[in-house]
Order: C-alpha cells, then structure tokens, then sequence
C-alpha cells in the first residue's frame, strides 16, 4: 500500500513533549506515529465507521433475483422522482 504523507510542524507544550518522548521510548514506536495514531482516533473514527458500514451494507441483497432483473430496474428509473425534485 502506497501512502502518501504530508510534513508538518507542531508547536507542543514541553509537558506534552516529554509525555509523547516517554510513551514513544515505551512503545517502540516515534512521536509522529503517535500523534498519527491520535489524530486518526480523534478525527476520523466516524468515517471508519462510516466507511465499514458502507462496506457491509454493499451488496447486501445480490441474492435476491428480483432485485437483478431488469424490469424492476425499469420500474424504480419510470417514477416520478425526476418531476418531484425539479418542482422545489
């Protein structure tokens, strides 16, 4: 998987420095993954969610053949749903 990443510079509290320096030595890991790691948690947790729920409601019913064929097709794209939306 490609990532592309984009540099930044955070100005931090000494006190959360040392906080992040000391987790980081704790972990194995680099300041920057940690704070990666909080901001995905902080701010993108919904779309997460959103993009897994996505993910499983995406072909939930391929089962079912009168949803695959062509008349019912048809009939959803014949109503009036074109002529509601233009009357607003």
């Amino acid at each position: 998987m490609l990532y592309i990443m984009r540099r930044t510079q955070l100005y931090l509290e000494t006190d959360l420095w040392e906080t992040l320096r000391i987790r980081s030595r704790e972990s194995g890991t680099t300041i920057s993954e940690l704070v990666r790691t909080a901001v995905r948690e902080r701010y993108l947790k919904g779309s997460a969610q959103r993009r897994e729920a996505m993910r499983a409601l995406v072909g939930l019913r391929r089962d079912r053949p009168e949803f695959a064929h062509p008349t019912y097709l048809r009939r959803l794209r014949q109503g009036s749903r074109l002529a509601r939306l233009s009357a607003r």
